[in-house]
């Protein structure tokens, strides 16, 4: 069999019929066993009368010869009643030979050690002289069916039984209730996960309950989500690459066929012109380069002691002519008292200016770019602070997403998309963490912790 429902359906059915029938022979053992002390109690008087008569007999004889029959009254009957039966006994000398034969013996019979294990031995003078073999649920109740004592015992030993094939039955009922309820979520993850190996990215399953089934479901379905995104992301990320790719390659081939049909002359400018396109090929082939490089974990640093002051004023320095063309000023506000960072100087400045690049990009003119650092335990803070107009609430969630652009017009302006992406994997390549806080009008602030004199960071 090989569904799981079927599976754990027999195996409730197995484990309920073998604990049903283990109950119901230990309910018939012990039943049994307490009514064997009962009849042994309810005959106890006439026993104990029986054995002190027969070591009385052997005392004053020396044997067991002249004893044909030994018997007790049925203690069953009321006591008042004078004409209750006889029912024999068995009674056994010392060396295992029945002398008197009750209902299963036979006289002259030889018994072992294990057939006189229940009997009561007789004494005389401290020795046993013989065994004493009452044995009323085999000897007299079974060998009287209809009996009391044989009707109880049936009676127990059925609803036992009765008892024992209804706790099966439940047991089945229950076991095909919860296979089904495991196996229905199983099944759907299995289709599911069918679905997502023929390439229905996105595919999700319905959660039931809340068990451990239930948490794969969830870690199931944001999976497939992920691998959804991940497949439209990447689809865009190809477009994007493309459309990157072809305008400035598109610029370049219109100049250089118009230069060599003689349709333009060449100049300063016209030359210029096609420098800037190959530049900016240049930088998104390089930006690509270095994500690929931090996305296999292959991407080299440099790492040497770097002031967090000189690392911002240098940031500072390289934006500060272009800010002034645009009227924004920026400005850093940092000690010399900082500790020293472990970091690769130029893979750090290319962070911070892609983020003021990114400030310069959204700040209007007369506005102000302001590059902090301050102690924060074991770490130092490093915050780009512009007075911009804000990122929208919608697009934060993704700006570090590749070529992902909040505002559209911002792929005419030459970025690429790939600025805050290539950021925050600089970022984590030093271990350390990169996050943003933006309220719309009020400017944006990009904050990286770097840990201090880092140890795990050594050059390569």
């Amino acid at each position: 069999m090989r569904s799981l429902a079927g599976k754990l359906t027999l195996a409730f059915l197995f484990v309920g019929i073998t604990g049903a029938l283990l109950v119901a022979l230990l309910v018939r053992w012990q039943t049994e066993r307490q009514f064997d002390r009962f009849l042994q109690d309810l005959y106890g008087d006439e026993i104990a009368r029986l054995t002190t008569q027969l070591a009385a007999y052997y005392q004053r004889t020396g044997s067991w010869d002249g004893i044909n029959v030994v018997a007790i009254r049925d203690a069953s009957m009321p006591h008042t009643d004078r004409m209750r039966p006889w029912q024999p006994v068995t009674l056994v000398d010392a060396d295992g030979t029945v002398v008197s034969a009750g209902p299963h013996r036979t006289a002259g019979e030889r018994l072992d050690r294990n057939d006189l294990r229940g009997g009561i031995p007789v004494q005389v003078e401290g020795r046993t002289a013989g065994w004493l073999l009452f044995d009323p649920l085999e000897g007299r109740a079974k060998g009287r069916p209809g009996s009391p004592e044989d009707n109880f015992l049936t009676n127990v030993w059925s609803a036992a039984v009765w008892s024992a094939l209804g706790a099966a039955g439940l047991a089945l009922i229950l076991g095909a209730l919860l296979a089904y309820t495991i196996a229905r979520p199983v099944r759907d993850l299995t289709a599911a996960t069918q679905a997502v190996a023929r390439g229905e990215l996105g595919r999700q399953v319905r959660v039931r309950a809340r068990d451990e089934i239930s948490e794969l479901g969830n870690s199931f379905n944001r999976m497939s989500a992920d691998l959804a995104r991940a497949a439209e992301l990447r689809r865009q990320m190809t477009a994007d690459i493309a459309h990157d790719l072809r305008t400035p390659l598109s610029a370049l081939l219109g100049y250089t066929e118009a230069l060599s049909e003689s349709k333009i002359l060449g100049s300063p400018e016209v030359y210029g012109i096609m420098h800037q396109e190959a530049q900016h090929l240049q930088r998104l082939i390089d930006d690509l380069r270095t994500l690929s490089l931090a996305d296999a974990g292959e991407l080299r640093l440099h790492c040497e002691l770097v002031p967090p002051l000189a690392l911002l004023e240098r940031v500072a320095l390289a934006h500060g002519a272009l800010a002034g063309e645009q009227d924004i000023t920026v400005e850093v506000r940092a000690t010399e008292e900082l500790p020293a960072l472990q970091v690769d100087p130029e893979r750090m400045a290319q962070v911070l200016g892609n983020l003021v690049s990114n400030a310069l990009r959204h700040t209007p003119a007369g506005g102000r770019i302001t590059l902090t650092a301050e102690p924060r335990g074991e770490n130092v803070l490093l915050r780009v602070r512009d007075s911009g107009r804000g990122i929208p609430e919608e697009d934060l969630p993704h700006i570090w997403e590749r070529f992902y652009r909040g505002d559209k017009a911002r792929s005419q302006e030459g970025s690429s998309g790939l600025g805050l992406a290539i950021a925050r994997s600089l970022v984590e390549a030093h271990k350390g963490t990169i996050s943003v806080e933006s309220h719309p009008g009020q400017g944006a602030t990009f904050t990286i912790a770097l840990p201090v004199g880092s140890s795990g960071l050594a050059s390569t």
